[in-house]
C-alpha cells in the first residue's frame, strides 16, 4: 500500500512538472510572437503607410499565430499569405490592414464577411466595429474557426456556415462589408445589403484581380481602384452565374 502510494505521489508530481513546463514553454512562445507581432506591424504596415491608429492597434493585438496551423506558427508574422486547408490560405498581415482601415470602421458599424476562412480578418475587424457576421462556405473552415474565436473571447463575432453570394439579409443593412474572396463581379445582394453610405472592399476579377472601394451615395454606387490583388477566387452561385 506504502510502495503504491508513493507511485502515485511522483506520478503526480511528474505530471504537475510537465504542466508547468508547458505553461513557462507557452509563456516564452507567447512573448516571442508578440515580439514578432510589433515588427510586424512597425515594418509591414506603418512603412507602408497604414496610418489607422485603431487598425494598428487591432493588429498589435489580435494573435495572428493562432489562426494558421501549428506547422506554419513560425511563420504567421512573415509579410505573405499562408495556406490554412481546403485550398484556402490567410491573407499577408498588410492586407488585412489595407483593407480593414479601407472600411472606415466606427465602434458601431455592422460589418459583414464573406469569407471567414481561419477567422483572422474578422478579428481583427472585431477589435473596431460593433459586429461582424461572417459567413464561410467550406464548412469545416467555418467551424473551426468559431471554434478559436469564441475560445478567444471575440464576442462580437457570429460565424455561419453557407453561400456569401446571399449575404446576410437578417442583420442587414451593413454599414461596411469585406469579401476575402474574389468574384467575377459583385454579387447584387451584397450591393442591395450595403446600407447608405456604407462602404465594401471586395477584390473582383479572375486571372487579374482589382482590390476595388464601392461606396453607396444617395443610393449611388461609386468605385474606385485600390491596387491589384490576388485572392482565391469565390466558390458557390456566383459561379453558375459566370458560366
Amino acid at each position: 500500500m506504502k510502495c503504491s502510494t508513493r507511485y502515485l505521489f511522483l506520478m503526480l508530481c511528474a505530471v504537475l512538472c510537465t504542466v508547468s513546463c508547458r505553461r513557462r514553454e507557452g509563456m516564452q512562445n507567447d512573448g516571442r510572437y508578440e515580439t514578432m507581432r510589433m515588427e510586424m506591424v512597425k515594418n509591414q504596415l506603418q512603412s507602408r503607410n497604414i496610418r489607422d491608429p485603431r487598425v494598428l492597434e487591432a493588429m498589435r493585438t489580435v494573435p495572428r499565430h493562432l489562426f494558421v496551423p501549428d506547422d506554419l506558427r513560425n511563420r504567421a508574422y512573415d509579410d505573405t499569405p499562408l495556406a490554412i486547408g481546403f485550398d484556402q490560405t490567410i491573407s499577408q498581415p498588410y492586407i488585412v490592414a489595407f483593407m480593414t482601415e479601407a472600411l472606415s470602421l466606427g465602434s458601431d458599424s455592422r460589418v459583414l464577411e464573406i469569407g471567414t476562412g481561419s477567422g483572422y480578418q474578422a478579428a481583427v475587424a472585431s477589435q473596431i466595429a460593433g459586429d461582424v457576421y461572417s459567413i464561410e462556405i467550406v464548412e469545416p473552415l467555418a467551424l473551426r474557426a468559431e471554434k478559436l474565436l469564441k475560445r478567444l473571447n471575440y464576442t462580437n463575432v457570429h460565424v455561419k456556415v453557407g453561400d456569401g453570394y446571399a449575404g446576410w439579409p437578417e442583420h442587414a443593412p451593413f454599414d461596411a462589408i469585406i469579401l476575402t474572396a474574389a468574384p467575377p463581379s459583385v454579387p447584387p445582394p451584397l450591393i442591395d445589403q450595403l446600407a447608405e453610405g456604407g462602404r465594401m472592399v471586395v477584390p473582383v476579377g479572375e486571372l487579374y484581380q482589382e482590390l476595388l472601394l464601392i461606396t453607396k451615395i444617395a443610393g449611388e454606387l461609386h468605385r474606385e481602384r485600390l491596387l491589384p490583388v490576388r485572392f482565391v477566387p469565390m466558390t458557390g452561385k456566383i459561379q453558375e452565374d459566370n458560366r
